[in-house]
């Protein structure tokens, strides 16, 4: 089990990547042959994609619900995530054929995913308590000391972006706190950075 890092911390990403999100619904639970090899056609994959980082996985979390399961992957690209789902030297393909010819369309699994790819500095992520998760998980927790916020550091969004449209002021504040995350880095991989601290942060 990994280590909880201790209080609050966000994650950075060089570059754009792809949230792929891909997960199966059991629409009837008595059919376990039909069900249970969509479920155990997960864990082969993200074995194969561990062993090879060339392949563009950056991490993956797996959650469950009722009544089904799904991976949250992020990939380097779309076109390392469609090279890997057509290659037929990977998992995928032949586990996809078997759910054609063994399920199609009879209705008794369920499957899906959706896919996002996320512009360079326009998306959020907070961790409190918690193990390298998500978009943190390849990272590296550091110490990192903090200036006080000034006007030009709350207006400037992480990544060097342009500000989003915040819907209200709750989410310009929220956006304000996080925008001086530092992104210096130039090589394209996760890093973790502690949050401010309220100290840190007062006017």
């Amino acid at each position: 089990m990994s280590a909880v890092i201790p209080g609050r911390f966000t994650a950075a990403v060089e570059g754009p990547f792809v949230v792929f999100i891909i997960g199966f619904r059991v629409n009837q639970f008595f059919a376990f042959r039909k069900w249970w090899p969509v479920a155990s056609a997960m864990q082969p994959m993200l074995q194969s994609l561990s062993r090879d980082p060339a392949k563009g996985l950056l991490a993956a979390e797996t959650f469950v619900y009722w009544p089904g399961a799904a991976l949250v992957q992020y990939w380097r690209s779309f076109e390392d995530l469609e090279r890997f789902s057509r290659d037929p030297g990977d998992p995928h393909l032949e586990a996809w054929r078997r759910f054609n010819r063994a399920i199609g369309t009879d209705g008794s699994v369920g499957i899906w995913h959706e896919s996002y790819l996320v512009e360079a500095g326009r998306y959020e992520s907070v961790y409190n308590n918690m193990p390298r998760f998500g978009s943190g998980a390849r990272g590296r927790a550091r110490a990192r000391d903090r200036a006080p916020r000034d006007r030009a550091t709350a207006s400037r969004p992480r990544g060097g972006g342009e500000r989003p449209n915040a819907g209200s002021a709750r989410v310009a504040a929220r956006w304000a706190e996080d925008s001086s995350l530092d992104r210096s880095r130039s090589r394209r991989s996760f890093e973790t950075y502690p949050a401010p601290s309220a100290a840190s942060l007062a006017p």
